[in-house]
């Protein structure tokens, strides 16, 4: 990687764990400039679930929840939902940090795509949500790149269309993130537990930019490899995680297919994860994915991330 694209983003890591430090004293309600205060990480880590796995009503509602199950945020996955104005109102009603935003649609319209109109939708949708996660207070919009489905040449078609938001990105000081899915992008499929991170690793890097990264789902690689070694070979690109439970027990007749599961269940050794992870000396921000529920459900997941990632 470039020397000062890395710095950049060791830089930014410190800064926001140092900033949410700096903001100790005050309370979770309180805001600064209409927007929601963090609390101090532990152990360098903030928690957060996604909104789609809170219960309720109203948005706040469902914000509220979150909140009242102790995670110190929520990963925003219902932007074509709200307008801009409505979720940063959300956020300072309820005192409920939005560190994130993730792109409505990218499976069914594809950044990756032949067709041109779709590619301009898919767009159009992730500067929507840039648009979001900075009204809400946030700092990064996590999107699926696309799927192998749409042929050889979507990894080009979908890096074209993702330099036309890096603009929106930095004026608006979001971090674009790319997530390592079952896409067939980057690695195969079907393919040996030993994948290398490289292409993956090597895309991100084409961008040369520091508002391109890695939002690096632990779940979703225990497929692929070793999830410790690709957290220290991405290192610096890792800027968000996303955890969950992986089972190969699980898997069907023909061992084709494996599951996923809660956090603490599974095959995943998250002791040689918390290790990489201090390898990289990652700090920041971690949100839930699995089945979610009422305040006492989060409450439940909540701990089984600080099991897994604290110890």
């Amino acid at each position: 990687m470039p020397v000062r694209r890395r710095e950049f983003l060791s830089t930014g890591a410190l800064v926001a764990a140092g900033s949410a430090a700096g903001f100790a004293a005050e309370t979770a309600v309180e805001t600064r400039t209409g927007f929601p205060v963090p609390p101090t990480p532990e152990h360098g880590l903030l928690f957060s679930c996604k909104y789609g796995m809170t219960n309720g009503g109203s948005l706040e509602e469902r914000l509220a929840s979150a909140r009242d199950a102790g995670m110190d945020g929520v990963d925003f996955d219902d932007a074509a939902a709200v307008s801009p104005e409505q979720l940063r109102v959300a956020a300072a009603n309820t005192g409920v940090f939005i560190h994130n935003a993730i792109n409505h649609a990218h499976w069914q319209k594809t950044l990756t795509s032949a067709d041109e109109s779709v590619r301009a939708t898919a767009l159009a949708n992730l500067e929507h949500c840039i648009r979001v996660s900075h009204a809400a207070g946030g700092s990064g919009v996590l999107i699926v790149v696309g799927k192998s489905a749409d042929g050889p040449e979507g990894a080009e078609r979908a890096r074209a269309e993702i330099r036309k938001a890096i603009s929106l990105a930095a004026a608006l000081g979001q971090r674009i993130l790319f997530e390592n899915v079952w896409n067939g992008m980057f690695y195969e499929d079907d393919g040996p537990r030993t994948q290398s991170v490289k292409p993956f690793a090597d895309y991100i890097d084409s961008f040369d930019s520091p508002w391109v990264g890695a939002f690096f789902d632990l779940g979703n690689h225990a497929r692929y490899g070793d999830v410790a070694a690709w957290i220290r070979e991405l290192g610096p690109r890792i800027v968000k995680l996303d955890i969950k439970g992986y089972s190969n027990a699980k898997a069907d007749a023909e061992g084709k297919w494996k599951g996923f599961v809660d956090i603490t269940a599974g095959d995943i050794d998250w002791a040689s994860i918390r290790a990489a992870l201090r390898d990289i000396g990652f700090t920041g921000w971690v949100s839930a994915e699995v089945d979610g529920g009422d305040t006492s459900r989060l409450k439940t997941v909540l701990e089984q991330m600080k099991q897994a990632l604290i110890g």
